[in-house]
Order: C-alpha cells, then sequence, then structure tokens
C-alpha cells in the first residue's frame, strides 16, 4: 500500500477496496458480540476496528481511550491480555464500563440470576412498593401505563433482592435497562435516537423479556477478561488529572462534530437509574462533553468566547467563515460550535502528552462533517494538530461511508509519539 501526496498535514492512505457503509463496523457487529451487545450507543463504534487495530501489536500494552463511552476499546483491550485504562465525563457511563469489564465470578453470576427470578416473583405477586417514575419530559411517548408500571416494579424489586453496591445488582441493572430500552418506543433507524411511529408498543410478556435481557447478560458476564481495565471518572481536556501512568496505545473514537449529544442518546437510562434529575441536570452534563449542545449548552454556546490556548489554523478559519454566512440566525452558532469542538480536542491532545511514553502510537477513529452543506475536514485538522504537537508519521486512513453521501467519511488518523 502506496500513501498518497500530503493532505493538510494529514497522509492520505488509499483504501484497498471501495469504500462501503460497513455495517460490520457499527454497533450491529457488537450486537451479538458477548458484553460488548449489553448496551447501545448511537452510534458507536465497532468492537471489529479495535480487534484489528489490536490484531498487529505484540507484547503487553498499556491501552488508553480518552473517550470511554461503552467501553468497547477498554474491554476488547483487557480481552486481549493488555492492560487498558478509559476515562469519561458521564458517571453513568463511568459505571457501565466497570460492569462491563469487570472479572464477575460464578458464584456472583449465580446470585445474580436467583435475585432475578426472585425479582420477577415479587412483581409478579405485587409483593414490592413501585420505584418512582422517572421524571422524563412527556413519558407517556417512551412507554404505556401497563408497562411503565411493570418497569417501576421491577426496579424495586431489583433493589430489594440485591445487595447496594454489589456486583449482582449490577448485572441486574444491566438487564434492566436493556428491558426498559426494549419496551419503549425508541427506534435506532437513524443517527440518533427517535420515535416509533404509533406511540408507545404493546409490551407483550414484560416478564419473559427481562428473564431474556438477564439470561443473555449473565451469559456474557461469565465470558472475562484475561487483561486489566480501569475505568475513570475524569475529563479528556485533562487526562494527566485522572490517568497516572504511562500508556504506549491509544485506540478511541472521539465525539464527531456533528451536534450529536450522548446524553440525549442515554437519557432513558440516566433517568431511570438516579443519575438525573431533569432537563438542566442533562444540560449541565452536555455542557461538559466534547461536541455537547443539548439543552443550556445551547444557549451557554452563544456566550462562549475561545481563550489563549485555542486552535488556529487556516483550514478551520475559512470552514467556520463559510458556515457563519450561510444562516444569518443559526450559522453564527454552529460556527462557534464547530470552533469549541476543535479548540477542546485541541486541549485534549495537548494533554495527552504528558501520558505518552516515547513511539506510543495513537488511533483516533473519527468521521468528517458538513453543515450547510460546507464540509469540515476534520481528519485533516486532527492530521494538523498532531503535527504541531510534535508527533510523526501521520497518517489518515479511510475506514468506510457514514451514509450515503460520498462526502460523510469515517478515518482512521494515526500517528506515532516522538
Amino acid at each position: 500500500m502506496r500513501e498518497s501526496d500530503d493532505d493538510g498535514g494529514c497522509r492520505v492512505t488509499p483504501a484497498r477496496e471501495a469504500l462501503r457503509q460497513r455495517a460490520d463496523y457499527t454497533h450491529r457487529f457488537n450486537a451479538v458480540t458477548g458484553r460488548h451487545g449489553w448496551l447501545r450507543l448511537t452510534p458507536a463504534y465497532s468492537v471489529k476496528i479495535v480487534e484489528e487495530l489490536l490484531g498487529g501489536v505484540t507484547g503487553r500494552r498499556r491501552v488508553l481511550d480518552p473517550f470511554c463511552g461503552t467501553a468497547t476499546t477498554a474491554l476488547c483491550a483487557a480481552r486481549h491480555g493488555h492492560d487498558a485504562v478509559t476515562t469519561d465525563v458521564n458517571p453513568f457511563l463511568v459505571w457501565f464500563g466497570r460492569t462491563k469489564t469487570a472479572h464477575h465470578r460464578p458464584a456472583t453470576i449465580a446470585a445474580a440470576r436467583r435475585a432475578g427470578h426472585e425479582a420477577l416473583r415479587l412483581v409478579a405477586h405485587d409483593a414490592v412498593e413501585l420505584a418512582a417514575a422517572p421524571p422524563i419530559h412527556r413519558i407517556e411517548r417512551w412507554w404505556s401505563p401497563d408497562t411503565l408500571r411493570f418497569l417501576r416494579g421491577l426496579l424495586a424489586a431489583v433493589e430489594a433482592t440485591t445487595p447496594e453496591g454489589g456486583q449482582e445488582r449490577d448485572l441486574l441493572r444491566v438487564a434492566f435497562c436493556r428491558t426498559l430500552i426494549g419496551l419503549s418506543s425508541a427506534a435506532f433507524d437513524h443517527q440518533s435516537m427517535s420515535f416509533r411511529d404509533g406511540g408507545p408498543p404493546a409490551a407483550g410478556d414484560p416478564a419473559a423479556r427481562f428473564a431474556a435481557d438477564l439470561q443473555f447478560v449473565l451469559r456474557g458476564a461469565a465470558e472475562n477478561p484475561e487483561g486489566r481495565a480501569d475505568v475513570v471518572l475524569g475529563d479528556a481536556r485533562d487526562l494527566p488529572a485522572a490517568v497516572t501512568e504511562p500508556v504506549d496505545l491509544v485506540i478511541t473514537s472521539p465525539p464527531y462534530a456533528n451536534r450529536m449529544s450522548y446524553v440525549r442518546e442515554l437519557r432513558p437510562y440516566m433517568y431511570w437509574l438516579g443519575y438525573l434529575a431533569n432537563g438542566r441536570d442533562a444540560g449541565e452534563l452536555d455542557w461538559t462533553a466534547i461536541g455537547g449542545t443539548w439543552g443550556i449548552a445551547t444557549s451557554r454556546l452563544g456566550d462562549w468566547t475561545r481563550d489563549a490556548q485555542r486552535f488556529e489554523d487556516p483550514m478551520l478559519d475559512q470552514a467556520v467563515a463559510r458556515i457563519a454566512a450561510h444562516d444569518a440566525r443559526s450559522g453564527p452558532l454552529l460556527a462557534t460550535y464547530v470552533t469549541k469542538y476543535v479548540d477542546d480536542m485541541w486541549l485534549h491532545l495537548q494533554s495527552l502528552r504528558a501520558l505518552l511514553v516515547p513511539g506510543a502510537t495513537v488511533h483516533y477513529i473519527v468521521g468528517n462533517s458538513t453543515f450547510y452543506g460546507v464540509l469540515l475536514p476534520v481528519e485533516r485538522l486532527y492530521a494538523t494538530m498532531l503535527e504541531r504537537l510534535g508527533f510523526t508519521e501521520i497518517a489518515c486512513r479511510p475506514v468506510r461511508k457514514r451514509n450515503s453521501k460520498k462526502a460523510l467519511i469515517e478515518f482512521d488518523v494515526t500517528a506515532r509519539w516522538r
């Protein structure tokens, strides 16, 4: 394979074959791959990409993913016998990542199975006081009254039959999350979560669904990884505050510059499990995330100004100016969003350097974006930032088409630390 000429600081590696959308490089592959299929985060990158990147690695590595998501990289690295560390600002994802990457003993799995059966018995006999309904806006769009009552009883029964802070409760809560989304009107046939036409579906036998979900979760729990994974609450813009040991390999898929709110996608789980109490909490959390613009985060974006550590580049300036000029009302706000996204990633990459050993390799799986038809060459911006920070051997490998639009592509932006 021969690399092409430089393109904005990024040597573009031609694809071996014509780019396709590659469903196996999305959550669809994860859904049938043990623990990786426990919960869906829309959008999610595939464990298959991580597997391929780890396939050529020799020796035991210390692998970092600064953007944990559902802990795809951390679990995959641990399964290959590596030591992994991953960070996220979202406490729900930290909890889920820890549960997903933990070692679960056979006795724990057996206890969780017994607790699940007992929980269903309590619900069937109305022998538990219902948990409070989550304060989700227009909750009737999500679940029918009968389904909502079942879920309230099930959550209360899970907490009544498992010890607080124990792995048994964690595993049952993961199964509960699968059930609540499976019984909801949520649809995943678009880039972000939406609603099915016709309102909440008929629940069928919700107890049978939970029993099946619990069986699926416990089957995955029995497949313990060989290596270790640490899941840490932390901000990717200040990695040394959360991660103390050096790393020699980074594999991550950061938020894309597409205004996708991960808090919005996760809100049903987070409300039910108590990680969110109201919409303002959701907006506050989204504001702390890179690329978040949901709720109050949008209004704060209008008042945001760049600081002294900003990233300056003509390529960014030209794209931002075209976006701002396209629409008098929304253009300037979207231009600010793009600028803040790039500045936040600039802070992240600066902080990353303190953790890398000489010769460390980084892989950023990231897609480009369009705003009003203006192409934002995210992969070239990443490459330029890496080059300015002293990285070498920088290249951009096209991975897949993201949808039917030819311009939208996912890349592996890779580099080596000097």
